[in-house]
């Protein structure tokens, strides 16, 4: 989920013949923008053979490219305008089948194959939650919000299992943090979309594109990342968190006050 989309609204148009012509250059952007988020399954199907082989950094730094993949193919998406261009294609359901295999299928078999979840039955369980969790929410019709937030945890699992790796966490803490993840994807707590909220934008975006380098810094540098940069990254977690409580808690003030 946890990311960008291809959930433009086109606006109406009272017949198909009165649309706007798109030429085939147009559609044939429109349909790049549609290859270029599919290459995010092909990037799960890697994290999965690299988890089976247990090459942890190359699992790391395809979770990186699956993300900035999904951070930039929304944004090219209403550039283009890829769904008006495209309208036989669904480009949010395809956004919503690679997000679920590289935000939370594939980190949860990376989990799973290292070693992180308890032996027999008890790990099988533990390691359906998140499965189940995010089935649920990759379904759900108010996962998005109108005014582009997500609500619940936005199964960022991909994000749990890089802080897994770099805080050498072990399977106690591991399986705690899923538990917990698990749960907060029904608490309806209203997460910042950084590429659509429109309150603090620029910030967000800024902030989002630092978390981005310093999580290729820390994989560079892994085993031993530099705890300077590690700290700076959790601080944007610290941040992204806060803010989404704020602007959740401002919310339900503004529906209360005008009710």
């Amino acid at each position: 989920m946890a990311g960008m989309s291809h959930d433009v609204a086109p606006e109406a148009y009272p017949a198909p013949f009165e649309r706007p012509p798109f030429t085939r250059a147009a559609v044939a952007g429109a349909a790049a923008v549609h290859v270029y988020t599919s290459l995010g399954s092909v990037l799960a199907l890697l994290m999965v053979v690299a988890a089976i082989r247990g090459d942890t950094t190359a699992v790391l730094w395809l979770f990186l490219a699956a993300m900035v993949i999904d951070g930039t193919d929304g944004l090219l998406a209403r550039r283009l305008r890829v769904t008006e261009a495209t309208p036989w294609f669904d480009g949010s359901l395809l956004d919503n089948i690679v997000d679920y295999l590289t935000y939370c299928f594939a980190p949860v078999v990376f989990l799973w194959t290292a070693g992180y979840f308890p032996d027999g039955w008890p790990g099988l369980v533990l390691a359906s939650l998140p499965v189940l969790a995010s089935s649920y929410q990759f379904c759900r019709s108010d996962a998005k919000t109108e005014d582009h937030f997500f609500l619940g945890f936005p199964s960022y699992w991909n994000v749990v299992a890089f802080y897994v790796v770099v805080l050498g966490l072990g399977a106690a803490a591991t399986v705690g943090l899923v538990v917990v993840f698990a749960i907060l994807v029904f608490v309806p707590v209203r997460y910042v979309y950084p590429s659509r909220t429109e309150t603090w934008w620029f910030a967000n975006m800024a902030a989002t594109a630092a978390w981005f380098l310093a999580y290729a810094v820390i994989v560079a540098q892994l085993p031993d990342p530099n705890l300077v940069i590690v700290a700076l990254s959790m601080a944007y977690v610290v941040y992204y968190v806060a803010e989404s409580l704020v602007l959740t808690w401002r919310g339900r003030a503004a529906v209360s006050a005008s009710s």
